[in-house]
């Protein structure tokens, strides 16, 4: 077995993917079919095609236009669940040991659904499968504070029932976390572990506001190597370093929205050689037509990852998932199992 290419063995911890934007291209044709909902594509693989052509546009604003019909097609109690329950097997299947699913309940409201009751039935999705996952609740950062203080105190009141953390997604540029600083508050004294989509479409500071706003992870975070200069730039990243932020970095989705120019020049391996503490995830699996496995054959191919950096951005993830500490030290032992059985022509040493 060549280590390098079979990156399905690598066990896995998959810190950032959306439900609603990682449905099965057949569950998504199957689910609008059932409510009539009109589809731009005849069949699942033409309808896989156009959701993946309409993200790759180098535009996170056109890029979440597709969430319109993936967000339509799971407004039922059980399409949340099997959405759900589907996200976690084909994460176990790919090598995952580890997970953490994101979605914005208060985005289901206005078809009829209890924001309560879509987190249960997610979190009754993700305890079907045998995979060790949680919930991260998001908030939309375009609606108003008082919407996202909503959603904090709502998954505030199922820590520790299988949502885990909380999180501020959506359209980035002109919507800065202090919009919802005290949601954020909220989610953090209610035990949550607290993300926040920073530094994908905005500046690279906005990467250290929201970790002032208590954010201990970062969906994305590219441009923090961006600086306006060199000095700059290595104050923000010695900040970050001193922080012990975690970068959930999911690279096809950053070329997809124009956050980085291509796979061969995205900052990935830059930023986990600076000494940041970096994983790589895959964002939306249906969006950018990814899987995790993918992804590291993808950033070998391009970047030249080794399968030491690859075991060392999975090490870094099992340690900052907001899973129970089990959880996590599991996670760490199996794929530190899997980096000793290397062999030695293939050990690439930090």
């Amino acid at each position: 077995m060549n280590t390098l290419t079979d990156w399905q063995g690598l066990p896995k911890v998959l810190l950032h993917e959306h439900l609603d934007g990682g449905l099965r291209p057949q569950t998504l044709l199957e689910l609008c079919t059932a409510q009539g909902i009109p589809l731009p594509a005849p069949d699942a693989p033409a309808l896989a095609a156009w959701m993946q052509a309409n993200a790759d546009s180098g535009s996170l604003v056109r890029y979440l236009q597709g969430f319109a019909l993936t967000v339509n097609a799971i407004a039922t109690l059980d399409a949340c669940e099997r959405v759900a329950f589907e996200a976690a097997e084909d994460a176990r299947l790919d090598g995952c040991v580890l997970a953490e699913f994101r979605m914005a309940p208060l985005l289901l409201e206005p078809f009829g659904l209890a924001p309560e009751a879509v987190i249960e039935a997610v979190c009754a999705g993700l305890a079907r499968s045998s995979l060790e996952s949680g919930l991260i609740v998001c908030a939309m950062r375009t609606d108003s504070a008082e919407s996202s203080l909503r959603a904090a105190r709502i998954a505030g009141g199922y820590q520790g029932q299988g949502v885990v953390g909380f999180d501020l997604a959506g359209a980035e540029f002109g919507y800065p976390p202090g919009l919802h600083a005290s949601a954020l508050k909220l989610a953090g004294e209610a035990g949550l572990g607290l993300t926040c989509h920073a530094g994908e479409a905005d500046a690279g500071i906005r990467v250290l506001e929201a970790a002032a706003l208590g954010a201990t992870r970062i969906g994305h975070g590219v441009n923090i190597m961006k600086a306006p200069s060199p000095t700059e730039g290595e104050a923000w990243l010695e900040e970050a370093r001193r922080l012990g932020l975690h970068f959930e970095v999911c690279p096809s989705s950053n070329v997809h929205t124009g956050a980085a120019p291509s796979l061969a020049a995205h900052p990935i391996l830059a930023m986990l050689r600076a000494g940041l503490s970096v994983s790589c995830s895959t964002d939306n699996r249906l969006m950018s037509g990814v899987t995790l496995s993918d992804e590291f054959r993808r950033l070998h191919e391009h970047l030249g990852l080794e399968a030491d950096e690859a075991s060392q951005l999975m090490l870094n993830a099992a340690k900052a998932s907001f899973l129970p500490a089990d959880s996590r030290e599991r996670a760490g032992r199996a794929i530190a199992s899997w980096r000793n059985a290397l062999p030695g022509n293939y050990v690439n040493s930090l």
